[in-house]
């Protein structure tokens, strides 16, 4: 489909500056811009491409000053970066949705399918397994005994939803993730280790998405619970008993271990790993590759193994960078200390 800088300004809410008649169908990055693209410039940093890209429309916030001539159409916007956003949500929307059930699944008789539902060949519906309106289930993908997908959804290729877990509506499961595998229970016995069987489930709430290959175990006992709008990357471990809050968002690699509790509104850094039974309030941030061993306040940045505030992170950091000149420092002090005690002996 094609759109002018008029149609798109009126939709977002935006200036045009330039051609209001310059019409794009697709997308590019402003470094890799051509004809007939719409681009944005958020970052300050990409702002040199700005006037030798080749696309013909590209978002601006509004504050934004050119330092020479700009040739290509500018729409001038209050969050580049959102607007973007909604434009990419627009022409996701727009593309057709796949629906129909392929006689190569395998569906339970007794399982519930809504209606405008797409289930891909090779896909498994378990018994009892209830299947939302609206929701596409890709190939491979499995839906255990007694599961719920919500409406909306959409499960892509080999994810597995184990037996008994509940999955709201308009989530998003990417390939590979695993919803309800058993928590890691084991106690110690005289002859090594007595699996503790794993009775729970996973919960997971409305607008949540969780990337490729992302583990989230079902819960010793109760549930393991995903609050609404999380967002979580790929390749995240969430142990089980974990509750995360809601708008909650990870990076890649994070490893949450069992029976914490999330806040609301937190932001994860990649590879950043929580200790079991520890609390987290409310908006906590948390910069790539922290260890957090345990309780900690939320409306703060953090930093570091074990966690500490981030200003204070980057001033230990500074110092040390200097650990090695400051110790061959001290050797040398050591050194002139024992001369002197030697002299003072004499």
């Amino acid at each position: 489909m094609e759109f002018s800088a008029k149609q798109i300004a009126e939709y977002i809410q935006g200036i045009v500056v330039g051609d209001e008649n310059a019409t794009v169908q697709t997308f590019a990055k402003i470094e890799e811009g051509m004809p007939g693209a719409i681009s944005f410039l958020a970052n300050p940093k990409y702002a040199h491409y700005l006037y030798e890209t080749q696309s013909s429309i590209v978002l601006v916030n509004k504050d934004f000053v050119p330092e020479k001539e700009v040739k290509t159409t500018l729409i001038k916007v209050d969050n580049a970066y959102e607007c973007i956003a909604k434009l990419l949500t627009l022409y996701e929307m727009s593309k057709p949705k796949k629906t129909g059930i392929s006689p190569l699944a395998s569906i339970s008789d007794s399982a519930q399918i809504g209606n405008n539902v797409y289930i891909a060949p090779f896909a498994v519906i378990g018994e009892n397994a209830v299947i939302g309106d609206n929701t596409q289930i890709h190939a491979h993908a499995y839906v255990g005994d007694y599961a719920k997908v919500g409406a909306g959804c959409i499960v892509y290729p080999n994810v597995t939803i184990y037996h008994e877990c509940r999955i709201g509506n308009n989530v998003i499961l990417h390939a590979g993730s695993v919803i309800g595998a058993d928590g890691f229970g084991h106690a110690p016995a005289a002859d090594g280790y007595e699996k503790i069987p794993q009775i729970g489930n996973v919960v997971i709430e409305d607008n949540v998405e969780v990337g490729a290959n992302t583990c989230i175990d079902r819960a010793t006992m109760g549930a393991t619970i995903i609050r609404k709008g999380v967002k979580l990357d790929n390749l995240i471990q969430v142990a089980h008993n974990v509750e995360v809050g809601a708008n909650t968002v990870m990076a890649s690699q994070c490893g949450i271990a069992g029976s914490t509790k999330i806040g609301e509104w937190c932001m994860f850094g990649g590879q950043v790993g929580v200790a079991g039974h520890s609390t987290i309030g409310d908006r906590l941030f948390v910069g790539a590759q922290t260890g957090i061993p345990g309780n900690m306040k939320g409306g703060q940045t953090v930093m570091g193994s074990p966690a500490i505030d981030a200003k204070l992170f980057a001033r230990a950091s500074v110092v040390t960078k200097r650990l090695p000149d400051m110790y061959a420092t001290l050797n040398t002090l050591q050194k002139e200390i024992e001369e002197l005690k030697k002299q003072l002996n004499k």
